[in-house]
């Protein structure tokens, strides 16, 4: 682990944090990523995690090497787990999972979700896709959850299901959104499956299921504190609006829906109404 001991350690430390913010902050995004509403004291420890599963992700999925390329670099990011050498960061990346005791397998779990999405391109079933959301998505709550860990008051199993439930419809609805642009690159998420069941309503059912796993989540936000709450609130509630505006549109995405300066406008509204969950 990162031990920072000296201060040219210290520097090193404080700038690989540096670069994994500015990593954070230059990606467009619909969700909240190291935002102001997170409590200053975690955001360079989300950014560090943002920072190594944005940067897998495009080794996954952007440019235009073959997959036996990407596969190698996704097998060398996998391995600067275990020796960072003084890559940026893997260097705050190692000082974060040592300060707020983080499992690692976390961090394993994402690569090979990312791994899967380099050979695999269609499902077959629902839980096939349900299984890939719990490496690819999941293992961000828990770890949201784990650098919170004073504020989240613990890790108990109820709020851990609580946060792959938000993590797992999130995940979903980024996929409903872009199922024109992944069928360009021969990727599809709507399992074949629901679409034998479902026909032309596949979509409306996906979106069903959507929705469901939101309402199953909506609680996270309620069980931790302070700004951190917020920050899963606006979290919550933008990835249900998007979902609302698939909806407006019967999941016609041949035009992409994003989050403009109403939406947020109306997400600000929906914060000062909220009200805890139930559930």
């Amino acid at each position: 682990m990162v031990t920072a001991t000296t201060e040219e350690s210290v520097a090193t430390t404080k700038e690989s944090y540096a670069v994994c913010l500015r990593l954070a902050r230059s990606h467009y995004e619909n969700f909240p990523v190291a935002s102001w509403l997170l409590p200053a004291p975690m955001r360079p420890h989300i950014a560090a995690i943002y920072a190594f599963a944005r940067t897998a992700d495009d080794i996954a999925d952007e440019g235009h090497l073959d997959d036996g390329e990407r596969l190698r670099r996704l097998d060398e990011w996998e391995a600067k787990l275990d020796a960072p050498a003084g890559h940026p960061v893997f260097v705050a990346l190692e000082n974060t999972i040592q300060e707020c005791r983080l499992d690692p397998q976390l961090f394993r779990d994402l690569i090979s979700a990312f791994k899967q999405d380099v050979i695999k391109k269609h499902y077959d079933t629902w839980t096939e896709l349900l299984d890939y959301c719990r490496r690819s998505a999941n293992p961000v709550g828990r770890l949201v959850l784990g650098v919170a860990r004073p504020e989240a008051d613990g890790l108990d199993e109820a709020r851990s299901a609580k946060s792959d439930s938000l993590c797992t419809a999130l995940q979903l609805v980024n996929f409903w959104q872009d199922v024109e642009r992944d069928r360009a690159k021969g990727r599809d998420y709507l399992p074949k499956g629901l679409a034998d069941q479902f026909g032309s309503n596949a979509r409306a059912e996906a979106g069903r299921r959507t929705r469901a796993l939101f309402d199953d989540g909506r609680g996270v936000a309620d069980a931790v504190k302070g700004r951190l709450a917020l920050e899963l609130r606006a979290t919550w509630l933008g990835g249900m609006r998007i979902l609302e505006r698939l909806e407006a549109v019967n999941f016609d995405t041949a035009r992409r829906p994003a989050l403009g300066p109403a939406d947020f406008a109306l997400i600000g509204c929906r914060m000062l109404a909220w009200r805890a969950s139930d559930k």
